[in-house]
């Protein structure tokens, strides 16, 4: 990953005499910055981009100093260590890595810090996209988060394996039948390949809610959150169809074994030894995936293209719009017991100015949330997937956006977790989430299917 000392004009003045500013604890002491991250399994993307950042900073700020905090954990731990950082003057960042999903309820905690003053007199700022700029709100339309990339979602599958399988290619599945078809025929084809992998579970976090069951509940006539009326569905017939699917891989036998997949450390065997080891043929995964797999990634893959193909995950029955996707994304937010405001905004200037944002997403694939970057011909060339993932926008969905849905995440991997491992049917794993949801919101605030 190359440096970007080119960039450095857009730190402010002001930023030059931090050395001299008072004391305070958030950030260690008055000169230094802490900076705390993920970084976990083949996701190093991050940390390599954040090392070249701290050294430019560090070259232009003389007597600042910035403080790496890499959090080696799966995605909900890291959620839960960063919380008890946050709950510590003494160990609570300057900058975080938040993702989208929780920037309400950490501004709720009195985690985050507003970021308006310091966007409205940043030239870069227009160059976001503006729904990625709603990523960052808070409720109450403050901005909390710089958005970092996006991401959709979809179906990766091994062109080799579906050749010997006798499974066409291109491969163009219509409804969820289609898929578990598919997923049937290498079972019975290639009986020591794993045919399909959805992430479930309670181990998986958000990328079993959000990457495994919401890619199937909003391809369904269902929701899971009504935002017109601001209420969490309950008794829904989508809820249950979804949770039936991830039965029939399961308790099928098309995905990995209950055991394979509840091990936390399964999205790196998917990324870095299933896939590029023909152990796996069909993922249900993110665009990001194959920057695993470049030559900068942390499992090099060099025949990956050739190899991988992709298909938009279908409807239930083919429905409109007949494909459907999630999409996320990550920002970098300032700490709100910061005592170095201005030294946090520029380290996350600089971290996502042109240069390191372009860089970081095409290191990591992600899809571009400035215009300058998505218009670059060196980022729409530096992927073969970038094109496909990109067009998946416009059937995409989002998380609800609200303080409680990390409480709702979670008893939606109870539920799916339950029905893997043949413990409840989906329909009464689907009335437990039920009671749940009225338990965490109200009934009040909740309305049938």
């Amino acid at each position: 990953m190359r440096r970007t000392t080119t960039s450095l004009a857009l730190l402010g003045a002001g930023a030059l005499l931090l050395s001299g500013c008072g004391g305070g604890e958030a950030g260690g002491d008055a000169d230094t910055i802490r900076v705390a991250y993920q970084k976990f399994g083949t996701f190093t993307q991050l940390d390599d981009l954040l090392q070249d950042v701290k050294a430019d900073y560090e070259e232009a700020h003389e007597g600042v100093t910035v403080e790496l905090v890499p959090i080696e954990a799966q995605q909900n731990d890291y959620f839960t260590k960063l919380a008890l950082m946050n709950q510590s003057p003494a160990t609570a960042p300057d900058v975080m890595y938040e993702d989208t999903f929780m920037i309400k309820s950490d501004v709720d905690a009195g985690y985050l810090a507003p970021l308006d003053d310091y966007v409205a007199e940043w030239d870069d700022w227009d160059q976001f996209f503006d729904n990625a700029k709603q990523a960052g709100l808070g409720d109450d339309g403050k901005i909390y988060g710089i958005p970092m990339g996006t991401d959709t979602r979809a179906l990766w599958y091994s062109t080799e394996l579906f050749a010997e399988a006798g499974l066409p290619v291109p491969w163009e599945p219509k409804t969820w039948q289609d898929v578990l078809d598919a997923a049937q025929t290498i079972k019975e084809s290639i009986p020591d390949v794993i045919p399909l992998n959805v992430y479930a579970g309670k181990p998986q976090g958000e990328a079993a809610a959000m990457q495994g069951f919401e890619m199937l509940l909003y391809g369904t006539d269902d929701t899971l959150y009504d935002t017109e009326t601001s209420k969490w569905v309950t008794g829904s017939q989508g809820f249950v169809d979804a949770l039936q699917f991830i039965a029939d891989v399961y308790q099928g036998e098309l995905g990995p074994t209950p055991q394979e997949a509840l091990d936390t450390n399964v999205g790196t065997k998917v990324a870095a030894e299933w896939l590029p080891q023909g152990k796996l043929a069909i993922a249900l995964d993110g665009s990001w995936l194959s920057g695993t797999w470049l030559e900068t990634g942390t499992a090099p893959w060099p025949e990956w293209s050739e190899v991988m193909g992709q298909a938009p995950m279908p409807t239930q029955n083919g429905q409109e719009p007949g494909a459907t996707s999630m999409s996320g994304g990550w920002t970098l937010a300032m700490g709100s017991g910061t005592d170095n405001p201005d030294a946090a905004w520029d380290f996350i200037a600089l971290a996502l100015n042109k240069e390191n944002s372009q860089t970081y997403d095409i290191a990591a694939s992600q899809i571009a949330v400035r215009s300058d970057v998505a218009d670059d011909p060196e980022y729409t060339a530096a992927n073969e997937s970038f094109e496909f993932f990109s067009s998946l926008v416009d059937v995409t969905h989002y998380r609800p956006a609200t303080s409680d849905y990390a409480q709702i995440s979670n008893e939606i991997t109870v539920a799916m977790e339950a029905v893997m491992t043949g413990q409840q049917t989906p329909e009464e794993a689907a009335a437990a989430y039920d009671a749940a949801v009225v338990d965490i919101v109200g009934e009040e605030n909740t309305q049938d299917g």
